[in-house]
């Protein structure tokens, strides 16, 4: 008697990988808009300006890949 049921079709897993794969990538994207957010935020206004940026960029900057 096998332990295992390893006689399910290949198939039936691709719409769930490829909705596993698109919250991967949200949450990866996610994840790099708030280290941004978070490194741009530690800097002073000085170091802002030194950049070219102002603190209301920040959240322009951190969200510009989560479209």
């Amino acid at each position: 008697m096998a332990l295992y049921d390893t006689s399910r079709a290949a198939h039936a897993n691709i719409p769930l990988n490829g909705h596993l794969a698109a919250f991967v990538s949200r949450l990866a994207a996610w994840n790099e808009a708030r280290q941004t957010r978070k490194a741009l935020s530690a800097l002073t206004s000085r170091e802002l300006d030194d950049i070219g940026l102002m603190r209301s960029d920040i959240e322009v900057i951190a969200n510009r890949n989560l479209r």
